[in-house]
């Protein structure tokens, strides 16, 4: 009896051998969607900032600088060849009226290096101009 005690703890050590890899595959995935996640969130919030700044003061400097401060929490930073302003200027006129798009693409790198290098996620923000 005692002799097949001993056998029955081998298997499980064996089972659990065989489970582990993917339970760390599991968690490590859970963890790197978090992670995208939580910086696209950033990223949207950032562009829909920009895009309030280009609408209400027509300055593509100044909405590109509400971009970088609204996502300081990024690593690496966002900077200005990602962020897209479009149109570069809002019309002047009310009859022209028409959106402003603000658009940030942000090359995440991943938390481990388990699933690639990274990925590519984008944040956009549209606000009509002039308020």
């Amino acid at each position: 009896m005692w002799r097949r005690l001993q056998d029955q703890r081998g298997a499980a050590a064996v089972e659990f051998a065989f489970i582990v890899p993917l339970l760390v595959l599991l968690v490590l995935g859970i963890a790197e969607f978090g992670h995208a996640f939580q910086v696209q969130g950033t990223l949207s919030a950032a562009a829909r900032e920009g895009a309030r700044v280009m609408a209400l003061q027509n300055d593509p400097a100044a909405a590109r600088a509400a971009v970088r401060d609204a996502a300081p929490t990024l690593d690496p930073a966002v900077t200005n060849a990602q962020i897209t302003v479009t149109p570069a200027a809002c019309p002047t006129t009310d009859a022209t009226a028409s959106n402003v798009r603000v658009t940030v693409e942000y090359p995440m790198p991943f938390l481990t290096d388990f699933f690639g290098a990274g990925i590519t996620l984008t944040g956009t923000g549209v606000m009509r101009c002039n308020g």
